[in-house]
C-alpha cells in the first residue's frame, strides 16, 4: 500500500473517532453528564427488582386481566364451569363454523372432548408423533396444516401479558397450534400466572434432559405487517383463537 493510502486510511480513521466520540458526548450532555463515563456505572441489583417479584395477582384478578389483555390483542375468551360446557362449546362451534377437520393434542385433559366428539362426522386426528417414521410425521403436519381447528390443553397462561404456553416434544406437536385456521386453546384456571417469570423459572431449573423441545408463546391470532405495513391476520398460523378458561 501506498504512503498516501495509508494516509488516507489513517485521516479516515480519526474523523470516524471523532464522530463517535461526538455521539457519546451527546449521549452524555442528555444524561446530565459533564462528559461521557470511562468505566460502566454500578448497579445495586440484577433482572427484577424485589417488590415486583412478590407481585402475586388474587385468582378473580389474574382471569380478568389475562382475558382484557387476550382480547386486547384480537383473541376470544369464555369462561366454563367444566370441561363437560368446554366439549358442548367445541361441539357447537363446530356445527356454526361446519368445520371438516380437527386436530387435537394427545392429552389426558382432552380425553373427554375425543370421546364426545367420537360419534360426528367431523375428522379427528389425534397428534402423536411419538416413535413415527418421517412420513408419518409428515402425514401429521400436513394433517394439521389442512385442519379447521387445532386443539390444546395450555401448560399456563400469563395475565400480564395475555399469552398462553405451550410446549412441544414427540406427543405434542407445535404445529396444532400453529397451523390450522383456528385455534382453540383449554386452560384450567389454576394455570393462569400472574407474571412471565413465574412459567420461565421452572423451566429454567429443569435437567437439559427433562427439557421440551419447544416452550412457545401464544398472544393472540397470527399477525404479519411486513409487506408495506399492511397489517393482515392469520397468514402465517391461526387467524381466530379461543381461550377457554375451565373453573
Amino acid at each position: 500500500m501506498a504512503k498516501s493510502d495509508a494516509a488516507f486510511l489513517q485521516k479516515l480513521h480519526q474523523e470516524a473517532l471523532k464522530d463517535q466520540e461526538a455521539f457519546f458526548a451527546n449521549i452524555s450532555n442528555r444524561l446530565g453528564r459533564a462528559k461521557p463515563l470511562q468505566t460502566a456505572p454500578s448497579h445495586s441489583m440484577k433482572g427484577a427488582p424485589e417488590f415486583w417479584e412478590q407481585v402475586d395477582l388474587p385468582l378473580e384478578e389474574r382471569i380478568q386481566l389475562f382475558m382484557t389483555n387476550w382480547q386486547k390483542a384480537g383473541g376470544h375468551t369464555k369462561r366454563l364451569q367444566s370441561m363437560a360446557e368446554a366439549d358442548d362449546f367445541i361441539a357447537n362451534f363446530i356445527v356454526e363454523t361446519q368445520a371438516k377437520h380437527l386436530i387435537i393434542q394427545d392429552q389426558p385433559e382432552l380425553e373427554t372432548l375425543r370421546i364426545a366428539l367420537a360419534d360426528t362426522e367431523t375428522e379427528i386426528t389425534v397428534w402423536n408423533a411419538e416413535g413415527a417414521d418421517p412420513a408419518a410425521k409428515d402425514e401429521l403436519v400436513a394433517k394439521a396444516a389442512g385442519a379447521d381447528i387445532g386443539i390444546v390443553a395450555v401448560e399456563h397462561a400469563v395475565a400480564y401479558t395475555g399469552s398462553l404456553v405451550v410446549t412441544s416434544d414427540a406427543t405434542r406437536g407445535r404445529s396444532v397450534s400453529l397451523l390450522p385456521t383456528t385455534f382453540i386453546a383449554i386452560i384450567p384456571v389454576d394455570r393462569i400466572k400472574t407474571k412471565l417469570g413465574e412459567v420461565l423459572r421452572p423451566f429454567d431449573e429443569l435437567a437439559a434432559k427433562d427439557r421440551p423441545a419447544g416452550i412457545h408463546f401464544i398472544s393472540g391470532p397470527s399477525r404479519s405487517a411486513d409487506i408495506e405495513n399492511d397489517l393482515t391476520i392469520g397468514v402465517h398460523g391461526p387467524g381466530i383463537v379461543y381461550a377457554l378458561i375451565i373453573e
